[in-house]
């Protein structure tokens, strides 16, 4: 996989610096940027979301040998690269929801969307105008769209 380009790169420094800063400074649990998880052994099924939470009851995480989370984040967050398909993303929405995770988001950087996925429910896809929040998960998240997406 080639690297990720740069709007990609700001994007996740900013939606993992939100989850840091609204989550994981005030005690509600810890956020992870890059980081590979386990979804699946034998065999090995790993996914290595752009973003990540894991709430403060599922602390400390359990973790691989190879360094891996075996704790599954009840947040993840998928940055859609120019070249990923539809099918792609909804691949990796699925493998997530499937292996145990609350709430996934994925942000597009074109057209500035971001659409949420919880299990057993309908996508929901909020836009520029809009203001993140899944106080089930880190109470008091906020993050206004036209901030994560500002230029």
């Amino acid at each position: 996989m080639s690297p990720p380009a740069e709007r990609h790169g700001n994007l996740q420094v900013r939606i993992g610096g939100a989850l840091w800063a609204q989550g994981e400074v005030k005690g509600h649990g810890k956020a992870y940027t890059e980081v590979g998880m386990i979804l699946q052994r034998n065999p090995d099924h790993i996914r290595g979301p752009d973003a990540a939470f894991i709430t403060a009851h599922s602390l400390p995480p359990r973790v691989s040998p190879e360094g891996f989370l075996e704790t599954i984040p009840d947040l993840v967050v998928e940055i859609r690269s120019k070249n990923d398909t539809t099918a792609e993303i909804a691949e990796k929405v699925d493998d997530y929801l499937q292996g145990g995770t609350k709430l996934v988001w994925v942000l597009d950087p074109t057209p500035a969307t971001v659409t949420e996925y919880r299990p057993n429910s309908q996508p929901k896809t909020y836009r520029q105008t809009d203001t993140l929040a899944c106080d089930d998960i880190i109470p008091g998240f906020r993050l206004p769209l036209a901030e994560l997406f500002q230029d």
